[in-house]
């Protein structure tokens, strides 16, 4: 027997949630690069820092040599940044396009083609200078902690063995800081893909869908299944920031799109 049009439309709807949960478990795999690259800097970080505190007292002077190399480091790696950084649009970005794809086979030939010219590249161009910035201020960040901890040291007369294990812990900030950049940015430029795309073809929202494991956040733990009007994001964050879902810092909620035509 035939399918009805309302029964097509129920098949559609349940392909189109299960092709976007996948889409985002795809283009969460994205951010394994992204994060591994961004590790590399925060290592490079604890070597620069290891090598002057390896042995002995830090002295003011080795401060202020530390200092400068790591603010030279951040400067320095500016053009390999902007690199990784598309590298990683250009991974979610296909990611995201295949998965759409297949989300769209029972959409009509229509709605397959307006997602597809959706004006995504602005959406890049627009993160890319912050996600740049993210990846030069590890060092920078570093170089900074360092000159307060020396100048706290000093104005407290502290003794220089205990900066010294203050500053070496500096490798360790910098790793979980990149870790961190990573996991939000992935997530950050997958979700505004989406929306863009979203929002192109007139979707008036979407299902806010978490990871349902015991570490999503209570505040995300409430939205689960709500519906969210684009125009609306909702307060997501720990101080009251609004962001959708997937755009808020450590982030791993998705959206489950709400398509015109299809529910």
């Amino acid at each position: 027997m035939p399918l009805t049009s309302n029964a097509k439309a129920r098949l559609s709807a349940a392909q189109l949630r299960r092709a976007q949960q996948e889409r985002w478990l795809k283009v969460r795999r994205a951010e394994q690069q992204y994060m591994r690259a961004l590790a590399a800097v925060a290592r490079q970080v604890g070597t620069l820092v290891k090598g002057f505190t390896g042995s002995g007292e830090l002295s003011l002077d080795q401060a202020r040599r530390l200092n400068a190399m790591l603010m030279e480091y951040g400067t320095t790696i500016k053009p390999w940044a902007i690199a990784v950084t598309k590298r990683m649009h250009l991974e979610v970005l296909q990611r995201d396009g295949r998965a759409w794809e297949q989300a769209a086979q029972e959409m009509g030939r229509t709605l397959r083609r307006q997602i597809a010219s959706a004006p995504v590249e602005s959406v890049l161009t627009a993160r890319l200078g912050d996600q740049v910035s993210l990846i030069t201020s590890i060092p920078i960040e570093a170089a900074e902690r360092v000159h307060q901890l020396t100048v706290r040291n000093l104005i407290t007369s502290g003794r220089g063995k205990e900066i010294e294990q203050m500053v070496m812990a500096s490798g360790h900030v910098a790793l979980s800081r990149a870790k961190t950049i990573a996991r939000t940015e992935t997530a950050r430029t997958a979700s505004l893909l989406t929306q863009v795309r979203a929002e192109y073809v007139g979707s008036p929202g979407y299902i806010w869908r978490t990871s349902r494991d015991t570490d999503v956040r209570p505040l995300h733990k409430r939205l689960e299944g709500e519906f969210i009007e684009w125009s609306r994001p909702p307060i997501s964050g720990s101080n009251g920031e609004r962001a959708h879902a997937g755009q808020i810092y450590n982030c791993r909620c998705y959206q489950e799109v709400i398509l015109p035509g299809v529910l």
